[in-house]
């Protein structure tokens, strides 16, 4: 019971805090804007999940079992 409201406590905390740091730090490395740093983090994490679930679709490991037990089946 202490352990999860520890967990809670950080993460309705610090993990938001630590997001705005590291975004204002990102944002001062690069010499952009703040508000320019999230529009395009958003936009990557936008690409990478359709990445992911193009990819998942086409590598689902039912799928390939399938695929593989048919090209097996198929050299005997």
């Amino acid at each position: 019971m202490i352990a999860l409201l520890l967990y809670r406590f950080l993460a309705d905390h610090f993990v938001p805090w630590a997001i705005t740091f590291a975004a204002r730090m990102l944002a001062r490395g690069l010499n952009m804007p703040e508000p320019l740093v999230h529009s395009t983090g958003d936009y990557v994490v936008a690409q990478v999940t359709a990445f992911e679930h193009s990819v998942a679709s086409s590598l689902c490991p039912f799928r390939l079992a399938r695929l593989l037990r048919a090209w097996w089946c198929g050299l005997h």
